[in-house]
Formats: structure tokens, C-alpha cells, sequence
């Protein structure tokens, strides 16, 4: 068997376990959070596509987290994602999150540093309390070094159909490679904690990445999760039994 074929065939079997994840969740009152980062072209929305193509809109959310807008700057800076936390029986994904305090804010100057220093002790208060509240929190990092990214923006640029994904901003961003080095370093090692650790995804080979991440994603959604699908009502049973008897006649 090829590894293609082998790779397909455990991102199927991974999101059909997904599938039976957000019908438990949104029978039990669950709720999770999925948190996205890493380097732009590692694959994030290639990742989300995988999961949403699987999953019923109805209790799937997905934020791409930009600049905060005029009203946004004026609240706390974690105002706009306490908004977005789901609720029970609900899940939601961020593309980037409130990590850009750290990351973008940080290298771009979008933020003091006393902001930003300050921000990881709050980032951990803020993920601690959706932990204690009983949120499933799974924080992927989707890593590629510099060779794969310049390829995969050459790939896009070349690609009139995908040639919208290249920006300026990530031409800028790559420029700056090093100094956010520096600030996903310090990410991890401020703000990987017990309850909310980060798990840093081998994105370099796309397939082999969609598949390591939807298995973090499966392994901290299904703990302790009864995802046996419930029995019919019993209305519905004696509803489909006369039935039966009545075509047998």
C-alpha cells in the first residue's frame, strides 16, 4: 500500500472519528477550542478544511483572527476572544488566536512591550479558566523551516488560483523570520503549560501534518467522552414497530 493511500485512509478513519466526537459533544453539552499557529503557508487552512468538510456547520465555529477593528481597541485586548469562546454542545477553531499578542503584536511594535510581556501570564489565566470550566483546549503549532515555506510561496505565486493567498504581509513576515523565531520560542516556553500545552506539528510534508494534527486533535477531545451513539426514543421504537407489523400484514 502506497503512503499516500495509507495517509488517506487514517485522515478518513480520524475524521470519522471527529464526526462521532461533535455529535457526543453536542448531545453531552461539550463545548472545545481549537487553537491554530505556526508559520503562513505551514498549512492551517488546509488543516480547517479537512475538519469543517467533516463536521456539521451548525455546531462548528471558525475565527480567522485579524487586527483588532475600532470597537476591539477599545476593550480589553481579550474581550474579543472571550466573545468567541463557544458554548455547550459547540466547537470552535481559531486561526491565529490571542497569541498574536505575543507574536505579531510583539514583533511589529503593534503593542509596548510591557503589554506584551504582561500578556503571557494573562494568556495562561485566560486558558486555565476555559480548562477549569471543562473546555477542551488543543493548541496546534504547524512548523516549516524557511526552505519549505519560500517553496510553498513560489508554488502560490506561480498558481493563478491560489496566487491571492501571497501577500505583502507574508513577504514582510518572512523577512523577519528570526525575530519570530525568537517569539514562538518564548511562546512555548511561557505559555505551554499543564493544562494547556502546546503540541508542535511537523508541517514540512502536508499530508503526514494533517494527519498528526487530527490525531492531537482526536486524542484530547475523545478523553473520557462516551461517543457511543444513543438509542432511538422510545416513541420513535414503538412508532417503527407498528410499522414493521403493519407492512408484515
Amino acid at each position: 500500500m502506497g503512503e499516500k493511500r495509507k495517509a488517506r485512509q487514517e485522515l478518513e478513519a480520524l475524521q470519522a472519528q471527529l464526526q462521532r466526537l461533535q455529535l457526543a459533544y453536542a448531545r453531552q453539552g461539550r463545548s472545545a477550542v481549537i487553537v491554530l499557529e505556526g508559520w503562513d503557508a505551514a498549512g492551517k487552512g488546509g488543516l480547517i478544511r479537512r475538519i469543517g468538510w467533516v463536521l456539521d456547520p451548525r455546531t462548528l465555529s471558525v475565527w480567522q483572527t485579524g487586527a483588532p477593528d475600532a470597537v476591539e481597541r477599545r476593550e480589553h485586548w481579550l474581550q474579543r476572544f472571550w466573545r468567541r469562546i463557544p458554548p455547550a454542545g459547540e466547537i470552535a477553531i481559531f486561526d491565529r488566536s490571542w497569541y498574536g499578542r505575543v507574536l505579531v503584536e510583539r514583533v511589529e511594535g503593534f503593542a509596548p512591550e510591557s503589554a506584551w510581556q504582561r500578556a503571557y501570564d494573562e494568556i495562561n489565566a485566560f486558558e486555565q479558566t476555559l480548562v477549569d470550566d471543562g473546555i477542551r483546549l488543543v493548541k496546534l503549532f504547524l512548523d516549516i523551516d524557511s526552505a519549505t515555506q519560500l517553496e510553498r510561496f513560489t508554488e502560490r505565486y506561480e498558481n493563478p488560483a491560489k496566487r491571492w493567498k501571497l501577500t505583502a504581509e507574508d513577504i514582510r513576515n518572512r523577512a523577519r523570520w528570526e525575530d519570530y523565531e525568537k517569539a514562538y520560542a518564548d511562546m512555548f516556553k511561557r505559555c505551554s503549560t499543564a493544562a494547556a500545552p502546546w503540541q508542535r506539528i511537523d508541517a514540512n510534508d502536508k499530508r503526514a501534518a494533517r494527519v498528526a494534527a487530527l490525531r492531537e486533535v482526536v486524542a484530547v477531545l475523545a478523553q473520557d467522552v462516551d461517543t457511543a451513539l444513543p438509542a432511538p426514543d422510545t416513541e420513535v421504537d414503538t412508532f417503527m414497530a407498528a410499522l414493521s407489523r403493519r407492512r408484515a400484514d
